[in-house]
């Protein structure tokens, strides 16, 4: 007779396809990319808050994973905590859509302090929300296919992303100024809505409470513990690390491309294009292959992806080699994205695993700010090129550390009976 977790499978693994599309569209109408640092744009001149954008984006979301560890090491669901936690990244949309809405009586300042708490909000609840959620997907899915699904989830995220950037655009180009981004977070809001119900319905199998929470009394020791006693994980926190440095150059390839080698604004929204197209392919792709070939290999394929992609930036003497630049960004991307949660998730004891996945984010952090601020500091003093060429050599780092130090992991332990 098939367990729980077998019944449900396939009806789970639809279910979260479709949350990561409707979050994807609701993305699309409210990217942090565009969108929301656009309506930032238009409350103040300064660049700082611009950029405070994407810091408080990664702060909230790679902090609390690491703290939270040690208290989901004992539940018996995840789901629960999902629902609750999720939902405050979810709202701060609704919020911003007040705000907007609200901007000819508040003014730009109160505008300004108030979208900043929303964005706060948004980072935080997306932050609680990663750890059990990736906990709550590796119980529902088998072992043998879940970096698939994280592929195909990613793929239909990025597909239905671009869907909604298309018609966000439309909005803010037609509907006046604040309504206009007003009406794209609440569209958002209620592609939220969708996603969150059919996250809502997702039938996870209870759990055995162990008594493991009491192993982490101390949330540090039990990271010493770690640190010294799994080499292979310390070879993948330094390739989580050696990764966000190798694609530093990514924040750039655009802005040169315009401004050094001519390319139109119509070329570089076509870029764009190619990288939206790229990742929803090789997400597809990658994830089949990581299911099938192991993750260490998929691994290396971005690896050596993330160097072509930097190298030749570097070597770029016109706006037509950004294409394949694009591509293997990618490339890239999918694999120290995608494939590496998947990767980190094999690690461990199911007590465990929350402490994993939240050292596997939280202890990047000062690396993932560092890395941006790094490479603008370099392309003040020394221009694009040389910040493309440290990314290349970075990631010939990273390739051989994933090569020569990082042991693949797997199980494949499909639960039929």
């Amino acid at each position: 007779m098939p367990t729980e977790k077998a019944k449900h499978h396939r009806f789970n693994f639809v279910v979260n396809i479709l949350d990561g599309a409707m979050f994807g569209m609701a993305l699309g109408f409210a990217s942090f990319s565009t969108v929301i640092p656009l309506f930032i744009s238009t409350l103040s001149d300064s660049a700082i808050f611009i950029g405070m954008v994407s810091a408080v984006h990664v702060l909230g979301w790679q902090l609390p994973q690491l703290f939270i560890a040690p208290w989901l090491a004992n539940k018996e669901r995840m789901k629960p905590l999902v629902m609750i936690f999720t939902l405050q990244e979810r709202l701060p949309f609704l919020g911003l859509a007040v705000v907007a809405f609200l901007l000819p009586s508040i003014g730009d300042t109160w505008g300004i302090v108030l979208a900043f708490v929303m964005l706060t909000w948004q980072a935080i609840g997306g932050g609680l929300t990663a750890n059990p959620w990736q906990l709550m997907i590796h119980k529902i899915i088998f072992p043998e296919v879940l970096t698939t699904f994280f592929g195909i989830q990613a793929a239909a995220l990025n597909l239905f992303a671009a869907v909604g950037a298309v018609f966000s655009g439309l909005i803010l180009d037609r509907i006046a100024y604040p309504h206009n981004f007003a009406l794209t977070f609440l569209i958002a809001g209620f592609w939220l809505a969708v996603s969150y119900a059919f996250i809502n319905a997702t039938k996870e199998p209870k759990g055995e409470a162990n008594g493991a929470e009491a192993q982490f009394s101390s949330l540090w020791n039990a990271i010493i513990t770690i640190t010294r006693t799994d080499a292979n994980f310390n070879a993948v926190l330094g390739v989580r690390i050696l990764g966000t440095i190798g694609m530093m150059g990514t924040a750039f390839y655009s802005v040169y491309a315009v401004n050094q080698l001519g390319a139109s604004k119509t070329e570089a929204g076509i870029l764009t294009s190619v990288l939206m197209i790229s990742s929803v392919l090789t997400n597809l792709l990658l994830g089949w292959l990581a299911d099938h070939w192991g993750h260490k290999k998929v691994l290396e394929i971005g690896g050596a992806a993330m160097f072509l992609s930097a190298l030749l930036a570097a070597l770029a003497p016109s706006f037509a080699w950004f294409y394949p630049v694009m591509f293997f960004t990618g490339i890239s991307n999918t694999a120290m994205w995608t494939i590496m949660m998947a990767f980190v998730l094999t690690f461990g004891e199911e007590h465990q695993k929350p402490l994993y996945v939240g050292m596997a984010n939280t202890l990047i952090t000062p690396f993932t700010l560092a890395a941006p601020i790094f490479g603008g500091w370099l392309a003040n003093l020394f221009g694009y090129p040389v910040v493309f060429w440290v990314s290349a050599i970075v990631s010939i780092l990273c390739l051989g550390v994933l090569h020569f130090f990082v042991r693949e992991r797997r199980n494949h332990r499909t639960e039929q009976a």
